[in-house]
């Protein structure tokens, strides 16, 4: 499965944008442009990403450029969405087949495995990430993302445990996984041991939660 999700990263996306292409010719245009923003992102960090230096790296005219992306903002939740699609298949997949306590913890610690390992290995993601932070609606794309991953997670730990209360547990999970984004963010800006240690420390105590989670009856004594 790494394999196939690093792979899957390397593919265009064809989502948020202005244009969506329907011929050949149009399609290769949108893919050199996310490759060269995806490089441009890589060398100055999305910050510094401009649209003209987007124009000039593809060869195409500025005004070419606003026919497929309308804004920066547009190319960096262009990029995100790569992302969050592939995260989402995998999330989906890992969490679908969970029965029993035993497959909810080992689908978990995989799946936490497999994202530090993803973005380890996709530095980009690190300034797209900035990028979202410094834009309300990209922000609220991230938050889309967290509750669709927490459901996922909520729905998992109640075919394990079906007596706890489900309000709560959906609760709980959305936050456990916003909170896995944001240590996944500081773990990558730290040297890679200390990052590991915290993706490590994450994992004990998310997993409290998530294993020996409060039932109703204990909540209400």
């Amino acid at each position: 499965m790494h394999k196939k999700t690093l792979e899957a990263l390397e593919q265009p996306v064809v989502e948020a944008v202005r244009r969506k292409p329907t011929q050949q010719r149009s399609r290769e245009r949108q893919e050199r442009i996310l490759t060269a923003a995806t490089r441009l992102i890589a060398d100055k960090g999305s910050d510094q990403l401009k649209m003209s230096e987007i124009a000039e790296c593809c060869g195409i005219s500025i005004g070419s450029l606003y026919q497929y992306f309308p804004d920066k903002s547009s190319v960096i939740r262009t990029l995100a969405e790569r992302y969050n699609a592939e995260s989402r298949r995998c999330i989906t997949e890992a969490m679908e087949a969970v029965q029993d306590a035993q497959g909810l913890q080992a689908a978990y610690l995989q799946l936490l495995d497999l994202y530090y390992e993803i973005v380890m290995a996709t530095p980009v993601m690190r300034d797209i990430w900035s990028g979202m932070q410094a834009d309300k609606q990209l922000m609220q794309l991230e938050l889309v993302e967290s509750r669709v991953a927490g459901a996922l997670l909520a729905q998992a730990m109640l075919r394990v445990y079906p007596d706890l209360d489900q309000q709560q547990v959906q609760e709980s999970a959305f936050l456990i996984w916003h909170l896995g984004e944001a240590t996944m963010r500081l773990a990558v800006t730290c040297a890679p041991q200390e990052g590991r240690a915290l993706v490590e420390a994450f994992k004990r105590m998310s997993l409290r939660e998530i294993m020996q989670p409060v039932r109703k009856d204990a909540d209400q004594r």
